[in-house]
């Protein structure tokens, strides 16, 4: 600043004339960086949160259970939990013939015959209020074999067979390797 211009600001500024254009940058510069530096750490302070509770890993939503989920993942050596997953999708299902006749197979598998014709009945029953357009045909025709299966295994007063592939309808069926 030369002499004339820091002589005419002193006598401004005594006489309570605000500073020129030459000064007016100055004093509006400085409260703009300090207001813009208050919303940038406001903006970063509310969003901080949010971004950081974003990254949380949080847990996934359980799949929803579906009737056919009894032999989604069946294991021989793990046969009993595989029978554990299927009685809750037959609670799950009530009124669903589906998931009885595939616990069928499990407890067919665990050679448990009665659980399984106890499991053929039920389904055949609740298969009969469906309507037949409704039904599965291979539904259908899965239960009608074993329901043969489990009639000819335990007819009145004869043993259970041991193997549901010994029932005359399993023999009739055409099959390379039973």
């Amino acid at each position: 600043m030369n002499g004339t211009t820091q002589h005419s600001a002193h006598l401004n500024s005594r006489l309570g004339i605000p500073p020129g254009p030459a000064f007016a940058w100055r004093s509006q510069t400085q409260p703009n960086k300090q207001r813009r530096r208050l919303a940038l750490s406001l903006l970063v302070a509310g969003l901080l949160p949010g971004l950081l509770t974003a990254c949380a890993e949080e847990p996934l939503p359980e799949r929803q259970i579906s009737p056919a989920d009894c032999l989604s993942d069946v294991r021989m050596d793990r046969l009993k939990e595989s029978l554990e997953r299927c009685d809750k999708v037959v609670a799950a299902f009530p009124k669903d013939p589906l998931p009885l006749n595939e616990r069928y197979l499990l407890h067919s598998l665990a050679d448990d015959e009665k659980a399984a014709c106890r499991d053929m009945a039920r389904a055949v029953q609740l298969a009969r209020a469906i309507p037949t357009q409704r039904l599965d045909p291979i539904l259908r025709h899965d239960l009608q074999l074993r329901q043969a299966d489990c009639r000819s295994a335990h007819p009145e007063g004869a043993k259970p067979t041991t193997s549901p592939a010994a029932s005359p309808a399993v023999q009739q069926l055409p099959h390379q390797n039973r």
